[in-house]
């Protein structure tokens, strides 16, 4: 597998428009940079406020953005929130496959499994994780925030899926089994994060053995 070039084949499907080639004029480089900075804090009073939390004037606040600037930027909490819910995304596939390719070299196949295991679930404990899980939550009972989450994480879902016969060719004639074992450990990891705070520490590692073991199972030799 050519990790670079699935890297940038991944990432290329999900980046977002403010992170897009660098416009030439100085003015909009620096209106790019003020719209990074502005969906940085709107993750930060996501994840320290949940979803009620993140509003424009909060973001506006944290910023030291007029509110007449952060109203240019996004005029309305939707548009801010579709902003977030792209780099949400993005930023959530950039980590994870940084963090899964550099540990990929000379690995047989039943290995590569638990790498890419072992890659997730360091992945959910992150920021970018912890800001999903928030818009995922309220997308529940929200309509219209469900109207802009729920195209960006089926295209997400799409976008790996289409890739993941590239990244384990080792898996090219047992394709279902590759969605099953993808499917299992990403609802898997959810469960186990949720519960963290019941399980433990000690529980928490058992039964995320369990999970890479059993997406080991899947793949025959």
């Amino acid at each position: 597998m050519n990790g670079s070039t699935t890297q940038e084949r991944l990432l290329a499907a999900l980046r977002p428009a403010d992170l897009a080639e660098p416009p030439l004029r100085w003015q909009q480089q620096k209106s790019v940079r003020t719209r990074v900075r502005l969906v940085e804090a709107a993750f930060d009073c996501l994840v320290r406020g949940g979803y009620p939390g993140l509003t424009t004037q909060q973001v506006a606040e944290q910023t030291g953005i007029s509110r007449g600037a952060m109203h240019h930027h996004f005029p309305t909490r939707l548009d801010l929130v579709s902003a977030v819910i792209d780099h949400v995304f993005y930023e959530r596939m950039r980590l994870y496959l940084d963090d899964y390719l550099k540990d990929l070299a000379r690995r047989d196949n039943a290995e590569i499994v638990a790498i890419a295991s072992a890659a997730h679930w360091r992945s959910v404990q992150t920021r970018e994780y912890a800001a999903y899980l928030e818009l995922a939550v309220a997308a529940r009972t929200d309509a219209e925030l469900d109207a802009v989450f729920a195209p960006a994480a089926r295209r997400y879902d799409q976008v790996w899926i289409s890739e993941m016969i590239e990244s384990f060719p080792f898996w090219r004639d047992q394709w279902e089994a590759m969605k099953q074992a993808n499917d299992f450990v990403i609802a898997a990891h959810m469960g186990m994060l949720i519960q963290r705070p019941v399980l433990g520490e000690a529980r928490t590692e058992q039964v995320n053995r369990l999970v890479a073991q059993f997406a080991s199972t899947l793949y025959r030799r």
